[in-house]
């Protein structure tokens, strides 16, 4: 044991550049991610599903655009290199790090109409926390903390989820896409309000509903720049930092 109260004290202090917390499966949760800090997102078990928001913490009129993202840097997917584009040209967020390497942009959130054709009722009466949550409610729940309601859920990229599209147009959803252990990172070039629910994805072939748990890590990079590579993979990146920059001038 510890005699020193203040040393103690000192040890369970909140520091941004150290902290972590874990998503159960089916829960949801929102925070500021401040200007130069990045956020880990692991999958701990495989097989999760983590939909995600994004918006200006400053001024929430502005938040992901997640079409000017894909056709701003001339892909179907998101990993490693590729930033987070918002309606005003600006970074919400750098991918830096991905050890999955494809992440949905297509696929949406279930409501609760569709939770329920999909895995039955699973009222609270019955199974009290385990009751059956669904993406739209879980997402408005976070989102009212900031004021903001149904018309500002907009679009959102599924973590850890790949979904393919073929020759005709059809989606087509990888099972075991994530493995224990893979994770994604985003570093922040501005303050950027994340809200986030950790539930299956809506083409998951899964009968049951069994959503994964997650964990988050944040820490601060004190050298250097983190989103370096993203920065230099496009020029169209490269005025997107810009533009995100001189929000700080």
């Amino acid at each position: 044991m510890n005699p020193n109260p203040e040393s103690r004290d000192e040890g369970l202090a909140l520091r941004a550049e150290l902290y972590e917390e874990t998503v159960p499966g089916g829960g949801h949760l929102s925070f500021v991610l401040q200007r130069g800090q990045t956020l880990r997102v692991t999958d701990l078990t495989g097989g999760a599903n983590v939909s995600l928001l994004l918006l200006n913490a400053r001024e929430h009129s502005e938040r992901l655009n997640l079409p000017d993202t894909l056709k701003g840097q001339h892909t179907a997917k998101l990993t490693a290199g590729h930033c987070l584009y918002s309606d005003m040209g600006r970074v919400l967020a750098a991918i830096t790090a991905d050890t999955c390497g494809w992440h949905d942009s297509l696929g949406g959130v279930l409501d609760a109409a569709e939770v329920r054709e999909k895995y039955g009722s699973g009222r609270y009466q019955e199974l009290r926390n385990g009751f059956f949550r669904n993406g739209v409610d879980n997402l408005l729940v976070e989102m009212g903390k900031w004021n903001l309601d149904l018309p500002d859920l907009l679009m959102v990229l599924n973590l850890f989820s790949k979904v393919t599209v073929d020759a005709q147009g059809t989606f087509h959803f990888v099972p075991d896409h994530s493995k224990p252990g893979d994770y994604i990172e985003l570093y922040a070039p501005m303050d950027t309000l994340v809200v986030l629910t950790a539930l299956q994805h809506p083409m998951d072939p899964n009968p049951e509903y069994a959503p994964r748990p997650v964990r988050l890590n944040w820490r601060t990079d004190k050298s250097g720049d983190p989103a370096a590579a993203c920065r230099a993979s496009r020029p169209e990146n490269a005025r997107a930092f810009h533009n995100t920059e001189r929000l700080y001038l």
